[in-house]
């Protein structure tokens, strides 16, 4: 039986290998992507190409050589395993595939291997729970351009986000029960950081800081970063009945000044500095572990919190591919299907 349906999942990326060239060739691609550092075209190839990434790559190679196993890339094995999962669900009158928006294996390659194809819909499916320009808003970019070069073009649904799928808050509820939360100080729900402007952009009035967004989703912010993980950390902490003062919102991964706030790593210190020894940590906006979850998260902040005075930094792993993730990436295919 020939599949009528196609459904590409699409995760960030990851250097083809650990070595300084494969990393530097991934940054390049990565930071040379206009919705990602959104300034003026050459100041961004001037910044990109002669200061961050030659200085960037030979340290970033070290940490993902800690981050790489026998299996490869986690983003890379866990993406697989999921997509295997959800091909498995569906069924043989739909084609599964996975790629990355950076390095390999490509998935404007896979898309545009597609053309051809014959499939009556096709069903593009960032993996980012949370809208962003940076990661769903470029996926969905390059889909269009490669998309829009076709003499014939199926039906075509995007997913833009699924942060309050009720199966993706329940995928992340069963990871984070397998933890007693009576043998923790506090509770984290630590998301990928963003300039301010990024944010900011969403609005065509004002600015993020106009639309009360710390208490999650309103009218006016449905599609603004910051917002969208407020609310999913305000759902997770519902589902896990904890109070206000149980749990801080924060952002990692900051790469200057401008970025949302509060940082990861400062919220970290003070609490340490202010007597708390266990923390657990949830990171909501990546579905499967990486660099940022096991290295950033599991290794560096948990230096971070020993120096300062802790004892433990437990991260909760992602999603990777718990079966309610893979039932809820089936939902979502099928609520799509025309």
């Amino acid at each position: 039986m020939q599949a009528k349906i196609g459904v590409l999942l699409v995760n960030l990326g990851t250097p083809d290998s650990p070595r300084t060239r494969d990393v530097r060739s991934y940054l390049f691609q990565f930071l040379n992507d206009k919705r990602v550092i959104d300034i003026f075209c050459i100041l961004r190839l001037f910044l990109v190409n002669l200061i961050i990434v030659p200085f960037r790559a030979p340290k970033s190679a070290k940490i993902y050589q800690d981050l790489w196993s026998e299996k490869g890339s986690p983003i890379i094995y866990h993406t697989e395993s999921v997509c295997k999962k959800l091909q498995s669900s569906l069924g043989d009158e739909y084609h599964v595939d996975f790629g990355m928006r950076y390095k390999n294996p490509s998935f404007k390659k896979i898309l545009s291997s597609w053309e051809n194809k014959n499939f009556q819909q096709i069903i593009i499916l960032p993996l980012f729970p949370q809208y962003a320009s940076a990661t769903n808003g470029s996926v969905l970019e390059l889909a269009m351009d490669v998309i829009k070069k076709w003499w014939v073009i199926p039906e075509i649904s995007l997913v833009s986000q699924f942060f309050d799928h009720d199966l993706f808050l329940k995928a992340c509820e069963e990871n984070g029960k397998k933890y007693n939360f009576k043998e923790y100080d506090h509770v984290l729900f630590s998301f990928h950081g963003l300039p301010e402007r990024h944010v900011d952009k969403v609005y065509k009035d004002g600015i993020c800081k106009d639309n009360d967004c710390e208490n999650g989703i309103n009218d006016a912010n449905l599609f603004c970063y910051k917002a969208s993980c407020y609310e999913t950390a305000i759902q997770l902490s519902q589902r896990f009945q904890l109070q206000a003062s149980d749990f801080t919102v924060c952002f990692q991964s900051r790469l200057g000044g401008g970025w949302i706030e509060p940082f990861s790593d400062v919220v970290i210190e003070k609490l340490a500095k202010e007597g708390k020894k266990k923390i657990l940590v949830f990171s909501p906006a990546f579905v499967a572990d990486c660099l940022e979850t096991i290295i950033e998260i599991g290794d560096e902040y948990q230096e971070l919190f020993e120096k300062c005075g802790g004892e433990k930094i437990q991260l909760v792993e992602s999603l990777n591919d718990n079966d309610t993730w893979v039932e809820c990436l089936k939902q979502i295919v099928l609520k799509r299907r025309v």
